[in-house]
């Protein structure tokens, strides 16, 4: 049947034509843009799985930032920590010099532990980074409570748990166990510092017990701090107290930068890792959502084939009503 009311043929080129454009269309959108879900119209399940992983990402992002904040302070505290067990080391050899030294002799050395028991203070008031400090600080208003110091938290991971809620977990660093001086007017011996906390001649130990000893006359509970103690008027007995004394708090400060060595190593390996989890992250992201180029260009020029034919197949389909005219010649 011919007919030029209804031309069936003109009418199925074009819906062909217009689905041809229509892919056409999305082709050059996803060459242009390199996604192939560019947005929740284009597959919303994907969609929303990207966003929430790029989201996540952008999280660790700052997580990374965190490490890297936290990694400073610790470089901190360790580096001054290593100097002050140097400085500590120094005084044990004064102590070891002034054993049966002259009055005259431990005046001099005398002085001379008194410039290192300064650059000890200086030291650890100085390993500030950030507007932290490990070493030097002052518990007064310690929500641990007065005299012991709060844990420092530093934000290692950001991840989901399994009903999706976001989760963070973090390093904890032992800053009571770390501290050389704590400026709480009211810190019993044991709640201060390695350096400053008074400690038992006999056993070395931070003791709330211990005394404040006196030249020349030994006692029982005898105490002594390291960021106090002199020898001027002291007997090689008490010296060798004060030996006791330094050998224990060294021992404590090596402890305190194992931890810190540790904390630095823990906070290293986790840099890494994060930085892999956004790497993965992108690859993740990059499988469901961007296109391939290679199958892009391909269909590309084959729908530009299509669509030059499906002109022309629309055009022969228009054409057609003029052969109606023939029929009254």
């Amino acid at each position: 049947m011919s007919s030029i009311m209804t031309n069936a043929s003109a009418l199925t080129a074009l819906q062909s034509l217009n689905q041809t454009n229509k892919s056409l269309e999305m082709t050059q959108s996803r060459i242009s843009t390199g996604y192939r879900v560019a947005g929740a119209s284009d597959n919303a399940a994907y969609w929303s799985i990207a966003t929430t992983m790029r989201q996540d990402k952008s999280s660790l992002a700052v997580v990374q930032d965190t490490l890297g904040l936290g990694a400073g302070k610790v470089d901190t505290a360790y580096a001054a920590m290593t100097k002050a067990i140097d400085t500590i080391g120094t005084i044990k050899d004064k102590l070891v010099a002034a054993t049966g030294a002259s009055s005259t002799d431990k005046a001099k050395l005398q002085s001379e532990i008194s410039a290192l028991q300064a650059q000890l203070k200086m030291g650890a008031d100085g390993a500030t980074f950030s507007g932290a400090n490990w070493l030097s600080l002052d518990t007064t208003t310690s929500v641990a409570g007065a005299g012991t110091a709060d844990d420092a938290k530093i934000v290692s991971a950001y991840t989901r748990t399994a009903a999706g809620a976001p989760s963070l977990q973090t390093i904890d660093v032992n800053v009571n166990s770390l501290k050389l001086y704590d400026a709480y007017a009211g810190a019993t011996n044991s709640q201060k510092g390695i350096i400053d906390g008074v400690r038992l001649g006999t056993s070395g130990a931070r003791d709330d017990t211990a005394t404040a000893a006196t030249g020349g006359t030994v006692a029982a509970q005898d105490g002594y701090a390291v960021s106090t103690l002199t020898v001027v008027g002291f007997n090689d007995q008490q010296i060798g107290q004060m030996l006791t004394v330094v050998d224990t708090a060294t021992r404590e400060m090596t402890d305190a930068a194992t931890t810190l060595g540790t904390a630095k190593q823990r906070i290293d390996i986790q840099k890494s890792f994060t930085q892999s989890l956004m790497d993965s992250f992108d690859r993740g992201v990059g499988q469901l959502v961007d296109a391939d180029m290679n199958v892009e260009s391909t269909r590309l020029q084959a729908l530009q084939v299509q669509q030059q034919l499906g002109i022309q197949s629309l055009s022969i389909a228009n054409s057609n009503a003029q052969t109606i005219l023939s029929l009254f010649r």
